[in-house]
Parts: C-alpha cells; structure tokens; sequence
C-alpha cells in the first residue's frame, strides 16, 4: 500500500440522517369514506324531519324499510316500522318525512295507499303491480295547522286539493246508485265527480234528506249558475207509464257507478253564477228538473164521478196532446149534499208552456179559465197506454156542451168534467140501453103481428092466386122469347170470329195497297220523276202558243205573207 493509497481524512463517508413518513397515500382510503360517511350522515340528519304516524285498517301493499311516501312521484318520507294498536282493529305504520315535508304536515293532509283498484267504472294503480305500493300525500290547503298524527284514507280522494274547481251541494230524498267517485256530467262530459254524501235524519221520515258534495273542474264550474238544475243518471233508468216504456242511458260510466249530470236553462245563464258550496235539489231524471224550473203554475180541481183506475200521481196533463202540467193529487170524498162519492183529482197547469215565457206577463188564470169553460172545456180521462191501462188527465172543448159556473175551492179552480175512456163507453151503452128500454116493444110486436095477418090473408084470396097465375104465363112466354133470340143469334155469334178475321185480312190488303202506291208514285219514284219532266215541257209548250199569239195578235199579215224583215224586227 502506497502513500498515494492512503485514505485522506476529508475523504471519510459522511453519515445521513433520513426521516420517515409519517402519511402514506393509503391512507387516503379510509379518510374519504369516513368523510363520506360524515357527509352521508350529516346530510340525512339534516334532511330528515318529522316522524308521523298514519292509521290504517290494513297493512296490504306496506314494507317497513321499502314502503315510500310521495307526492307526485317525488319522495318524501318512508315508513319505518309497522305495528298493531293495542285493539288490534287497525294498522299504525310509522315513517320518516323529508324536512321539506314538514310544512304541509297539517291538519289538511291526507294519506290513503296507492295500489291497483277497480272502482267508479276506473282502473288505477296498475303501475304498483311492478313496482310495489305506496302511500300517496295530498298536502292540502297551506292553512291547516301543525299535526304528526293522521286517520289515512281507505279509498283515494275523488280531487285533489290543487285541482282548479268549486264544490257544491246537492239535496236530495234518495240517490240511487251515487257514491263517491261517480261522475258528473255536463252535456255529456265529464265534468267533475261526487265527493261523499250525508244523511240527515229527521222525526218525521218525509222530511229526511241526504246532501250530496260534488267537485265540478274548472272551467266547467263557470256553467253552474244560480237557475241551474242537477237530475240523477244512475244506471238505466226504466219507467212504463203514460208516455209508455222510457229507457234513459247517459253513458257506460254512469250504468256501472251512477252519475248526475246537471245544465243551465237560458235565462238563468245571464244570472250570476253560483257561490262557493252553493245547494241545489237534486232531481230523478231530466224531466223532473226542467219541470221543477217552470215558477208560474195554476190549480185545479176536477171531481169525476166513476172509476180513475189507472190513474197516479204524476200523471200528465194534456191539452191537445201537449203536455201543460201533472196530477198532484187523487182523494176519494163524500158529497155533502147529495151523499155520493166521487173522486177530486187536483193538478197544476204550467201556464208558461201555454202563454208564453216566464218573462211575459200570464193573463188572469181566474178570467180565462171561465171565457175556456164557456167556450166548452172539459176535462176527460183517457187511456195513454193500452199495454198498461195508464190513464192522463185531457183537457178538450166541446162546444154542444152546457156553460158551468167556474168555482174555486181550497185555492184551486174547479173544472167541469165529461166522462171519457171506458167510463164513456160505459155512460154510453147504458144510454143506448136506456133509449132501447123507453122503446114502446110491445105495441111494436102487436102492429107486427097484425101486419102479418093481414099479409097471410092477402095471399090466400082468389084474386091473389089469379094473379100469381098470369103472372106464371108471362114469365113462361118471356122465356121462350128469350130461347128464341138465343136460337137466332147464336149462328150470328159464332160467325163474328170468322168476320173479324177476313176483316183483319182486307186491313192489310189496303195497306200494303197504300205502301205499293207510296213507292211507285211517291216522291222519289220514276213515274214522279217523269211526269215531273213532263210538266215542264208542257210549260215551255204553253209559253211558246203564248208568244205566237201575241205575235199574231201584232201582225196578222204574216199568215199570207210571212215573217218580213219588219214583221220579224221586235
């Protein structure tokens, strides 16, 4: 080892000194999902809200942990956990809402379960088939006040609360096949629905009703108006009556669920229109709501002195056929003075459908049912329907008839009456049977008998048989000249076939006469042509003696002499 090879001292290593890490990239792992999960956690409580509880009849179509609560298919809650109440009459599911549920959870909320229904002729919640059921929220109006604690519907509401649309009230005395969800219609469109319906009991049964609340959609909520009218369409409504036998369908939807439809007459239409909640009677059919719309009526009273079988309350009145009015009542009374029976029928006559509109003025009812009746009106009952022996209520003239005084009792104008229908076929035959009954039969059978006898000795006089004999020849006589012409005209008779046939044959002889004629002389023929020629040359013969003797006539010397250069110059 040299000098050289030694190592210097400043040459030595110098020592380094190197930290660790404190923080190595795997870290990163397990501190972002704790920040996720921080965020995850912070984010839920902050989003979660109020736990409500919702009482229910049936668990169906609910999972805790899965089940949500949406309104318009935006979450806003779900249910946590469901149990039993203590009665176990019912269910009571437990859920979690949103924090921006927690405004609308008031008083005004609803809740029903949303699965796959079949009512009101409708089919919904078919999407739940798939996807599961859920709970439906309806917030309602902002101004209910603050509540965790619900009654959750069985069925969903007919309308929702932001629906645009008024509700209204119906009185009626029965509603047939109506519930909730039937639908209400307006010219046959479906306009809105029925919400529910109350009854009212009362002490006496004639005065019990039933309000029914129905929503009707904007905008066909500007059509009801104060004069408006709603009748039932429940189903199909069936009547045999005077008018016969009525079938009335307002849609499928209506056979299946019921319905009311409802409609404005003209002069309500520019009256104002019906306030919030406004109550309308709720009539049986059209016909009833149109007639109850008719304000002017009069009454009358008819008694009749025979049967009214057939006859009912609600009958109409026909004046040529036209209806006027209806039967209101039918009693049976006892004549105070004369001790009879007879039965008064009372009506009403609308008088608008005879004098006009509502808003022309009605003559005096009193003055022109006297200058009616003494013109001859009468009041008849008559068949309406053979098939079911309904009878109406007409009103005719009859001029013969003798003038009645027209009297009012018990504020009704009492009418006087024929009898009609079977009752004046009855009245009649018993007339005829009077008439025949007052006949003199037995001098009638006395001067028949004594004119037979008198007939019988006529015939057995000699004088009678002489002339039945003459009379014998001469029919003999007249016979055999009858056989006598016969015997001469029959050769005459058989001949006539054999004249007309030779006739036939002459006919047709002269025509083909007249065709050969026709053709050998007529206009396109050679002896025309000819005898056409003929007449001409005639012509220019006759103009030449013309002018010879017009010649001569001039110079009579030029029979001796000639035509001379003079006689021949013009």
């Amino acid at each position: 080892m040299t000098e050289d090879d030694t190592p210097a001292p400043d040459r030595l290593p110098e020592a380094r000194v190197q930290t660790r890490r404190a923080f190595h990239a795997v870290w990163m792992v397990p501190i972002v999902a704790a920040l996720i999960a921080i965020f995850l956690g912070y984010r839920a409580i902050s989003q979660r809200g109020e736990t409500i509880t919702i009482t229910f009849s049936t668990a169906e179509g609910l999972t805790a942990g899965q089940t949500r609560i949406r309104h318009k298919a935006v979450d806003l809650g779900t249910v946590r956990r469901i149990t039993l109440s203590h009665d176990m009459q019912h269910v009571i599911v437990q859920a979690d809402m949103r924090r921006e549920a927690d405004r609308f959870l008031t008083t005004n909320a609803r809740f029903w379960v949303v699965r796959p229904r079949l009512s009101g002729g409708n089919i919904s919640g078919l999407d739940t088939l798939l996807s599961g059921g859920y709970i439906e929220m309806d917030p309602g109006q902002p101004s209910g006040k603050e509540r965790t604690s619900f009654q959750g519907l069985e069925e969903p509401p007919a309308v929702r609360s932001d629906e645009p649309g008024r509700s209204f009230v119906l009185k009626a005395e029965r509603i047939g096949s109506i519930s909730s969800g039937s639908p209400v219609f307006f010219r046959d469109i479906a306009a809105g629905e029925v919400l529910g319906y109350d009854v009212h009991p009362a002490e006496r049964r004639e005065d019990t009703f039933i309000t029914v609340h129905i929503f009707i959609r904007a905008p066909y909520d500007h059509f009801v108006h104060e004069g408006s009218y709603f009748w039932n369409t429940s189903g199909v409504s069936v009547q045999l009556g005077a008018e016969g036998v009525r079938l009335q369908l307002e849609s499928l939807q209506a056979l299946l669920s019921g319905g009311i439809a409802f409609d404005t007459p003209p002069p309500p239409r520019d009256g104002p229109r019906a306030s919030l909640d406004a109550q309308f009677p709720l009539y049986n059919d059209r016909a009833d709501a149109a007639s109850a719309m008719i304000r002017n009526r009069v009454s009358f009273l008819v008694n009749f002195h025979g049967s009214v079988r057939g006859l009912a309350v609600g009958a109409p009145v026909e004046l040529y056929g036209i209806p006027i009015g209806s039967v209101t009542s039918i009693q049976l009374q006892l004549d105070p003075t004369t001790g009879h029976p007879h039965v008064a029928v009372r009506f009403q006559v609308q008088t608008e459908r005879m004098f006009g509109t509502a808003d022309e003025p009605a003559p005096d009812p009193v003055a022109t049912a006297r200058r009616l009746v003494a013109q001859g009106l009468r009041v008849q009952l008559r068949t309406a329907n053979i098939l079911t022996g309904q009878l109406l209520v007409a009103m005719d003239f009859f001029p013969d008839q003798t003038p009645v005084a027209v009297t009012e009792q018990d504020g009704a104008l009492v009418l006087p009456s024929l009898p009609g229908g079977l009752e004046g076929i009855t009245s009649s035959l018993g007339q005829i049977l009077h008439t025949i009954g007052a006949l003199p039969l037995n001098e009638m059978v006395q001067h028949m008998n004594d004119a037979l006898a008198r007939v019988d000795a006529l015939t057995a006089a000699p004088e009678t048989a002489g002339s039945l004999r003459k009379l014998a020849a001469t029919l003999a006589a007249l016979n055999e000249l009858v056989r006598q012409t016969s015997a001469g005209v029959a050769p005459a008779l058989e001949r006539l076939p054999q004249i007309a046939r030779q006739m036939q044959a002459a006919l047709e002889s002269a025509q083909r006469l007249l065709n050969s004629t026709e053709a050998g002389y007529g206009g396109s023929s050679q002896v025309r042509r000819d005898l056409e020629r003929l007449m001409d040359q005639f012509s220019d013969a006759a103009r030449s003696v013309r002018l010879l003797a017009d010649f001569l006539d001039q110079h009579p010397e030029a029979l001796l002499r000639g035509r001379t250069g003079a006689a021949a110059a013009p």
